[in-house]
């Protein structure tokens, strides 16, 4: 026992414990049984005095990875919108942007489906190239794929880069028909029906953001023509999903293109608990806060620079 006299105090000999344990932790890579036994500690004893050197600020972490960065939004963007999850990619320069989210979503996807699970998604350039990660880890745990909308040449382009050899549910029917009564009498049939029913109830369902403008997927598949751009952002539209527009408030606009699609639509995507977007680039930020807004998606799987400006002014 320290004297009256003395400096030394038993805060002194914790402190001094704690940063033992620090530094076999941290410098020396010690697993906490392994500091437990070197310094006659119980495990949990060692786990609870990290966890307290880094709540007193004892303890202070310092991560020198460009990834770093890339955490701290994934956490205030879940904060701020309310997401289950997020992965942000690092800042590329002169990178395929779309190509490099569909990795993070590929690989997102990778730690989370299991055996024989089924995952639905919509159609878009991200999503394809999401598709082309999978096929590999889905004909090993049989996972099984169902897409959210007609156009079945978009979905067997990925699948067959992927060489996807699981089970396939496409809706046997284009994603935009020339007449609503067509859509109408196509989404009533059950092998229509059916097939959505099993997206809805997927274990995730992945889809796009596109924004509007002369150089979007609508646009550049000939769903949307160049001439409508202007008319649809007059009416208030500012991106989609599954070829479905909406405002800045990520309400969907009441549009005769909407009575033309084949596949779900938005109010049962916004039911849905596990959707992921994936989606990123300073064309799309409009987009994005709009489907953040209007609660579409679960998790988002963006890039470091949308990430930052859809925390601005919020």
């Amino acid at each position: 026992m320290a004297s009256e006299g003395s400096d030394w105090s038993y805060a002194d000999a914790e402190e001094e414990t704690l940063t033992r344990i620090a530094w076999y932790y941290y410098n020396d890579g010690m697993t906490q049984g392994e500091i437990g036994d070197k310094l006659g500690l119980s495990r949990i004893k060692v786990s609870r005095m990290l966890e307290s050197g880094r709540r007193t600020g004892i303890i202070q972490v310092r991560i020198n990875s460009r990834h770093q960065g890339c955490l701290e939004y994934e956490q205030r963007l879940q904060d701020v919108w309310g997401l289950r999850e997020v992965r942000v990619v690092p800042n590329l320069e002169n990178g395929d942007l779309n190509e490099r989210l569909g990795q993070a979503a590929a690989q997102f996807l990778m730690q989370r489906l299991g055996n024989d699970d089924l995952l639905a998604v919509g159609w878009g350039s991200t999503v394809s190239h999401t598709i082309q990660r999978l096929g590999h880890m889905a004909n090993e745990r049989n996972v099984s794929l169902v897409s959210l909308t007609g156009g079945v040449a978009t979905y067997v382009d990925g699948m067959r880069t992927a060489n996807w050899g699981s089970s396939v549910h496409l809706l046997p029917a284009p994603l935009v028909v020339s007449d609503p009564s067509v859509a109408s009498a196509l989404m009533g049939e059950a092998g229509i029906s059916n097939v959505l029913e099993m997206a809805m109830n997927a274990a995730y369902q992945l889809v796009g953001i596109g924004e509007l403008n002369s150089e979007s997927t609508v646009v550049r598949s000939g769903y949307v023509t160049p001439d409508e751009v202007e008319p649809l952002r007059r009416k208030g539209a500012v991106g989609d999903i599954l070829c479905q527009f909406y405002d800045d408030n990520g309400d969907v606009l009441d549009l005769s293109l909407h009575e033309r699609v084949i596949g779900a639509r938005l109010a049962s995507l916004n039911k849905s608990k596990n959707v992921i977007a994936a989606a990123g680039g300073e064309a799309k930020v409009r987009a994005i806060r709009a489907a953040l807004k209007g609660k579409y998606v679960d998790i988002l799987i963006t890039d470091e620079k949308t990430a930052e400006k859809l925390l601005e002014d919020v």
